[in-house]
């Protein structure tokens, strides 16, 4: 079965009427969060005053019969443009179950550009399509290409600072978001860990906690901040540098032999992985399955991190079907992260996809439909460039 077109797609979903009412605004619409850009006054505030405004973008793949694959990247017209422009002209044609070999091919010809980046991301977007078209093909779900599940269900941690309404919804591990970084001094370390020390008194002792640290950090603030908090026993902290500082990730490997260390969202294709594997840099891998270069480059991290003893937990992992997938046929992925976007007292399904489980009581276990599962009508995909 050949591929008859790939084409960037914009979704929009119908629209849908929500009964429950927020019983206070989200937390991340209005929180601080230290970043790469918190050196700047002018920006420091939040995130969203210097991020893209760029959408998201969707990729789907037609067979020769019409059967077709959907798949999810990020960062809108750049990325669409990729996918467009480059990489469709050369894959249409191709054996639709050669992922491997498309794989390769964007991965190199990418190169005069960069694959690293934006490139990164478009080759996830058609990676992901490519996996579900192979799904939806064979009759099986994508864990099932992938030798099957590891586990029966899968442990999914949340993400952000509504903890009461993480624990209301049955998670047995949070993960905050650090408010404060390097320019806010000593005053930033004290509130930095009143958040933690709050967060572990109402949390108790059978809930883990980690911090995230949005590559907010030079390595002295971390070793700073990671010693004031050691009291408090975090199960681990997170992308606390810059990704391109790889020998600021030694540095700090080096100066907290104690601490669990985990990056890697922001870090593109396999090959700074492996690099940081192969110097023990990090007990943790993190990568992006939308960002990566899709679920191929993800298992190919792995399963390298599977001969080191290392862990890999997917950035946002739970919160799509694409990771879901992978990691409940992963055995180096133990966990998924659920980043809760809804307001207190809204329901998680009203940020999902259609056909996206949702967790309960902290656990998840994918659709078994073909493909991953995505309850996508054709009709809500439209032509990015249209």
């Amino acid at each position: 079965m050949k591929i008859k077109s790939v084409q960037a797609m914009q979704l929009h979903l119908p629209p849908s009427e929500s009964s429950h009412e927020p019983r206070r605004p989200a937390w991340a619409e209005d929180a601080e969060v230290a970043n790469p850009m918190s050196r700047f006054s002018e920006y420091k505030r939040h995130r969203r005053l210097w991020q893209p405004k760029w959408p998201g973008v969707w990729v789907k793949i037609t067979a020769e019969d019409g059967t077709f694959g959907l798949g999810a990247c990020s960062y809108g017209r750049p990325v669409a443009a990729v996918i467009d422009d480059h990489f469709a002209p050369h894959l249409v044609g191709e054996n639709a179950l050669a992922i491997e070999r498309m794989w390769d091919m964007m991965f190199r010809m990418s190169k005069p550009y960069g694959t690293v980046g934006l490139a990164s991301v478009a080759m996830s977007g058609v990676d992901l399509a490519l996996w579900d078209l192979a799904g939806k093909l064979q009759g099986k779900p994508v864990y099932e290409l992938l030798g099957g599940p590891v586990r029966e269900r899968i442990f999914t941690y949340a993400t952000g600072n509504d903890t009461n309404w993480q624990l209301e919804l049955g998670f047995k591990a949070v993960k905050l978001a650090c408010p404060y970084g390097p320019v806010d001094g000593l005053w930033g370390l004290d509130q930095n860990e009143a958040l933690i020390a709050k967060t572990c008194d109402l949390v108790g002792d059978d809930v883990e906690v980690m911090l995230d640290c949005y590559m907010a950090f030079d390595v002295e603030y971390t070793v700073r901040l990671a010693e004031r908090l050691r009291p408090y026993r975090l199960k681990w902290i997170e992308e606390y540098l810059i990704p391109e500082d790889l020998d600021g990730h030694v540095a700090v490997r080096q100066r907290l032999p104690w601490q669990t260390l985990a990056s890697g969202e922001h870090m593109y294709t396999p090959w700074p992985f492996r690099w940081l594997i192969e110097r023990r840099a990090l007990d943790i891998l993190q990568p992006d399955i939308n960002w990566v270069g899709g679920l191929t480059a993800a298992r190919r991290i792995a399963e390298m991190a599977d001969s080191a003893g290392l862990t890999v937990i997917l950035h946002g992992g739970a919160n799509q079907a694409f990771g879901q997938h992978l990691t409940y046929a992963m055995p180096s992925m133990p966990w998924a992260e659920c980043f809760v976007a809804t307001a207190p007292g809204v329901p998680l399904e009203t940020a999902r996809i259609p056909g996206t489980p949702v967790p309960r009581d902290g656990w998840i276990v994918p659709s078994s439909s073909p493909g991953f599962g995505l309850e996508i009508q054709e009709e809500w995909l439209v032509p990015f460039f249209a």
